[in-house]
């Protein structure tokens, strides 16, 4: 098989980025970049350093007590400025890190929550800070250059006990959005629905046709109407969008006016972290992001947070959305494979109090344990490559130059303080290739391996639609960093993880090399929670001024945003923010379980090329589908 830019690029990353103990031994290296030497000593560059929470386990049971009933600690969430002084770093351990910054010539900004540290000099004043040399890099693949340390950032012992992790020095990873067209092998392709201003209640418009739904089609699925029918549209409320990509806030007031919504006006704010990002290939995603949560919750105020897609952009914007503390609910559809986000890895199984660099885990971990006990409902796509989210970036095959397809999960997704958003496909009729009408005829566990039979059996000869398929579907599976969380424990369905994973390259000129070996049998944080529709067979309309204008799309990335847009409802029903979702869902179903007045409907059906559906938990859509309408009852009960 042809190799493709994407795998190269993630070549890039693994031949560059990941060393240390959960490494199989040795050094190989995949010479996927060019080393242009030292990088420019002069050139400013800003580097973010995420300190240690302080009375780690006080926090995590106050956040379990916040969303506990009874306790009295119940409902009672955090502003910034308590988080600080309870379980941010002392002021002493801020001026200990800030002295020693500025022995080194750095200026230094501490952020409100007492959290992270931002600070910016030249890289030749951070070679000398943290003992190590920055070299640019040139990638084979794309031409894009990038900077990293040769060796891994030290710092002394005298601040190293204060500092969780570093980001910023190296700008070679980035995140990709979860996002996906509909397939581009049909005869018959779906032509869009034109928008129409076709609602007199106030509501947001249904089309009832696959591949242009809207949020009104959203609401008509997962019974959001009746709190529509209350006056519930999110007032009082504010989202955030976490981003990676700048955009047009006109695509937004396009797509809410085109479907007949009457929206708060004025009601969009953007944030640019780290000097904001561009408008680029991204941008669609913020424009679904937002059409979603804000026509989802009509009168909700919006802010989106964007930052440079590398170094550390996106933990910067987490951590100032989290800091801000004015959304009270956050999502993102941005990610990446979890295993390429930490450079140590125990391989022996992790916990959370492991203190080895983790890299972005580690630092996500801090800021979501932040949001958890401020209040603030966090929400990440689970990806949408099924159960091998490698396979976004590696493509699939085994072959010289290319990598297999473990299994794998998404992160920020899969840490334990966030709702990760998987991905169903809806009932709806297809045909491809001229083959014969068939049908999907029940809410499935979104997995396009479905279609591979279909086309393997009714068009055999047209070719070439593999490429497509794997292992496109819902991300789902079980972390192989995070431990099961205690929301997780008593629930049916949850999984280890599978023995024998490993992550192979077949080198062309050594033969076949594992680089990665995952622990199997880990008793791992399961994803998703909760999924909703994101096949794009049965995908929704977008409007994208970058992409060309009206365009139709799927995937996880729509998830996300719609359970912010329904966090924001919910805020308003209940007259106070809703908190950590995770714990609340799974104490329902745990106790409540299934059927006509549950909050849950069962995924029975479908898989994600791994995990099947069933008639309870499964890393294939989680607790299954959300009934918003009796999710808003069993809060207001108070249970």
């Amino acid at each position: 098989m042809e190799k493709s830019p994407l795998r190269i690029a993630m070549a890039i990353a693994l031949g560059l980025s990941i060393t240390g103990t959960a490494m199989a031994a040795g050094n190989h290296q995949i010479q996927a970049a060019v080393d242009m030497g030292s990088a420019s000593a002069n050139g400013t560059t800003n580097v973010t350093l995420i300190l240690k929470l302080r009375n780690r386990e006080a926090l995590a049971q106050y956040i379990r007590d916040t969303v506990t009933p009874g306790s009295p600690h119940f409902q009672q969430f955090l502003t910034t400025s308590q988080f600080a002084s309870r379980y941010g770093a002392t002021p002493a351990d801020i001026a200990r890190v800030q002295a020693w910054l500025k022995q080194q010539g750095l200026s230094s900004t501490v952020m409100a929550n007492h959290l992270a540290i931002r600070t910016s000099g030249t890289m030749q004043q951070f070679e000398t800070a943290f003992r190590t040399s920055v070299h640019t890099f040139t990638s084979r693949a794309t031409g894009r250059r990038f900077h990293r340390p040769l060796t891994q950032p030290l710092l002394p012992t005298s601040i190293a006990d204060l500092v969780a992790a570093t980001t910023g020095l190296n700008t070679q990873r980035t995140f990709h959005s979860h996002r996906i067209r509909t397939l581009p092998l049909s005869n018959q392709q779906q032509t869009l629905l034109p928008l129409v201003h076709a609602s007199s209640s106030g509501n947001p418009t249904a089309t009832g046709q696959p591949g242009s739904y809207t949020v009104g089609d959203v609401a008509d699925m997962y019974d959001i109407n009746p709190l529509y029918k209350r006056g519930i549209t999110g007032a009082g409320s504010t989202v955030a969008i976490v981003t990676l990509s700048n955009f047009y806030p006109s695509d937004a007031t396009t797509y809410w006016n085109d479907i007949g919504l009457t929206t708060k006006p004025d009601r969009i704010t953007q944030v640019h972290v780290d000097g904001g990002a561009p408008i680029d290939s991204g941008s669609g995603e913020t424009a679904l992001d937002v059409e979603q949560s804000g026509g989802i919750a009509p009168d909700a105020n919006i802010i989106v947070y964007d930052a440079p897609n590398a170094g550390n952009g996106f933990i910067d914007a987490f951590a100032q959305a989290v800091s801000d503390n004015k959304a009270d609910s956050i999502s993102t559809s941005w990610g990446a494979a979890e295993m390429f986000n930490f450079a140590a890895l125990n391989v022996s199984g992790a916990r959370d109090t492991d203190t080895s660099d983790a890299g972005d885990l580690r630092a996500f971990h801090e800021i979501l344990m932040e949001a958890a006990a401020q209040g603030q409902s966090v929400f990440a796509a689970a990806g949408d490559s099924g159960a091998y989210d490698t396979v976004r970036a590696l493509g699939f095959g085994g072959g010289p130059g290319e990598f297999n397809s473990p299994l794998s999960v998404d992160s920020p997704a899969s840490d334990p303080y966030i709702t990760a958003a998987g991905g169903t496909t809806v009932p709806y009729s297809f045909s491809f290739a001229g083959g014969p009408t068939a049908s999907v005829t029940q809410e499935s566990v979104w997995g396009w391996d479905y279609l591979q039979t279909y086309l393997d059996t009714n068009a055999p000869t047209a070719g070439g639609w593999h490429q497509y398929l794997f292992s496109v579907g819902g991300g789902g599976g079980v972390s192989v960093y995070w431990r099961t969380p205690f929301y997780q424990m008593f629930t049916r369905g949850i999984r280890r993880s599978e023995k024998g994973q490993t992550l192979t390259y077949n080198d062309p000129s050594s033969g076949l090399y594992t680089w990665l070996k995952l622990p199997g049998n880990f008793r791992g944080r399961n994803v998703p929670d909760i999924s909703l529709n994101a096949d794009p067979e049965t995908g929704y309309i977008v409007v994208s001024t970058y992409d060309g204008g009206l365009i139709s799309e799927g995937g996880t990335s729509f998830v996300a945003p719609q359970l912010n847009g329904i966090s924001a409802l919910l805020s308003q029903s209940l007259h106070h923010r809703v908190g950590f979702w995770n714990p609340q869902l799974y104490f329902l179903q745990n106790v409540f379980g299934y059927g006509p007045w549950s909050a849950f409907h069962a995924v029975n059906a479908g898989d994600n090329w791994f995990y099947q559906g069933a008639p309870h938990y499964t890393p294939g859509a989680g607790l299954g589908t959300l009934d918003v309408a009796n999710f808003d009852q069993f809060l207001k009960s108070g249970l």
